[in-house]
């Protein structure tokens, strides 16, 4: 990966969260990082 593509992906990463933010009060990032606990969750038991 190239540090331009690298920076574009941050950008994107970083306008999402904005955009989220500003427009649902940082519901779609919250429902996101709860399945990612989750995902997590169930990965760990079957370690």
């Amino acid at each position: 990966m190239t540090t331009r593509i690298a920076i574009g992906l941050a950008l994107l990463l970083v306008g999402g969260l904005w955009w989220d933010n500003a427009q649902n009060d940082g519901v779609a990032t919250l429902f996101l990082l709860r399945q990612l606990a989750d995902l997590i969750e169930w990965l760990a038991f079957w370690r």
